[in-house]
């Protein structure tokens, strides 16, 4: 089948967002001297990627709002430690300063540039689709360098629905102009990404990053790769 238009995920499809992120959070844990409070550094981390996993979840399906995401993700793992007065304002410190190290962070996902410059030499039209935050999106778009390569960036705080809701992806075609058989939507997320668009009748492709048993779940991707190197034979 031919496309005319793709919908990409961002976050851990295209940018490096796990391994850019772990990097930032080692900083701020420098940067804030918790070393002090958390003997363990390792104790820390696993529980920030404990509660940040969960909060994400409940916030692609509306279940909490991005304040409380950015203040709990941070008071959560700061209070294992006993040692340690944890403050709103502390955690909203914390997130400033690890979502500027963050979003400065250039590392993009294996093959990334070389799959986005066979899709733009194809003649696709591309489109972001993700539910991060906009100011940071657009920095870490500029920080690796793909940015050019899209003709809109679609958020879901401009949407005013996260994926997979429906009303997402209604706002992507009205923003894109695109047809929803002439669409495909490639993610990481088999939920966010695969189910939402699947259910929009929208064709997904699961980059399947993390080695995900597709045949015990009960969403069936249009196709599956894991590299992204495998969607230049699909496309």
């Amino acid at each position: 089948m031919r496309y005319k238009d793709l919908f990409i995920d961002f976050d851990d499809t295209l940018y490096d967002t796990y391994n850019n992120a772990n990097v930032a959070l080692k900083e701020t844990f420098g940067l804030f001297h918790l070393e002090l409070y958390f003997p363990d550094p390792q104790t820390f981390y696993d529980a920030y990627w404990t509660t940040n996993i969960d909060l994400w979840r409940q916030y692609s399906k509306g279940e909490i709002t991005r304040d409380y995401l950015i203040v709990e993700r941070f008071r959560r793992p700061l209070s294992t430690s006993s040692k340690l007065e944890v403050t709103e304002q502390l955690c909203l410190e914390m997130s400033d300063v690890f979502l500027d190290c963050c979003s400065s962070k250039s590392g993009v996902v294996e093959g990334a540039h070389e799959l986005m410059d066979y899709l733009h030499g194809k003649g696709y039209r591309m489109h972001i689709c993700s539910n991060g935050f906009h100011e940071i999106q657009y920095k870490k778009l500029e920080a690796s360098g793909l940015r050019d390569y899209f003709d809109n960036i679609i958020l879901s705080e401009d949407a005013g629905a996260n994926k997979p809701s429906p009303i997402y992806f209604d706002y992507a075609f009205k923003v894109s102009g695109a047809r929803r058989e002439d669409t495909l939507m490639i993610g990481d997320n088999i939920q966010n990404d695969i189910q939402g668009a699947l259910n929009s009748g929208v064709n997904a492709l699961l980059f399947n990053r993390w080695g995900i048993d597709v045949s015990e779940s009960a969403i069936t991707p249009t196709y599956v790769v894991t590299s992204l190197e495998e969607i230049k034979n699909i496309l």
